[in-house]
């Protein structure tokens, strides 16, 4: 009896390192086939990419003659943000995750698993800034007012609305940043879906060089060296 529960247990073990092997296998060579490699774009809106070495935020210009994020996004929702802060910082992710990891010192395996499982609710984590600076972390993308028209949309459809159309607010004492706030999200995060899958689907939107696939922030600024 002791021998067959080892034989079975060393086959699930051995078919799900394989699987594990499979996934990231197929994460980094997705992540390394180009879309849009040779986008045309006429340079009349500067967006940006940003990474905090994991996860990928779209920002755009707080308000243009196409969308006033602030009307529906308010600055009244931060803890310090006004109308001199003239960029907006939009990602997606894990509600739960979100609200209770604001460190990864705050990482709980519960949280981890959750996160994964793809059975959880979804957020999306703002954030005003009054000047942005490119770097390694942060590259310029410019593009056309008709992609970011596609853009806008891409974004709008991320985010719930009430009855009345409107973005709904979470309610929480969790700031990351005092130009943050979190506002509530269509979907679900899984290990197929992750927060740099949405920004890589955003680029996609809009006609930009991505991934074909990826769930990490590399195979994006690789694209953007």
């Amino acid at each position: 009896m002791n021998k067959r529960f080892l034989k079975y247990t060393g086959r699930f073990c051995a078919v799900f390192i394989l699987l594990i092997g499979i996934y990231f296998l197929t994460a980094f060579c997705a992540s390394r086939i180009t879309v849009n490699p040779n986008p045309v774009n006429s340079k009349e809106i500067a967006i940006y990419i940003m990474t905090n070495g994991v996860h990928t935020d779209i920002v755009v210009p707080a308000v243009t003659a196409q969308v006033d994020w602030t009307k529906e996004i308010s600055y009244q929702n931060t803890l310090a943000a006004d109308s001199s802060y003239r960029y907006l910082a939009m990602g997606w992710g894990d509600k739960k995750f979100y609200l209770e990891t604001p460190e990864f010192s705050d990482l709980k395996l519960s949280n981890g698993l959750r996160a994964i499982s793809g059975l959880s609710t979804s957020a999306m984590h703002t954030t005003y800034y009054k000047n942005i600076q490119e770097d390694a972390r942060c590259k310029k993308i410019m593009i056309s007012t008709v992609q970011y028209g596609q853009l806008i949309r891409y974004i709008l459809n991320s985010f719930k609305k009430d009855k009345a159309g409107h973005l709904i607010h979470v309610e929480s004492n969790i700031h990351y940043d005092i130009g943050d706030a979190f506002y509530e999200a269509r979907g679900s995060y899984s290990i197929f879906k992750t927060c740099n899958t949405w920004a890589n689907a955003a680029l996609k939107a809009c006609g930009q060089k991505c991934c074909l696939w990826t769930i990490f922030d590399t195979g994006i600024f690789i694209k953007y060296r």
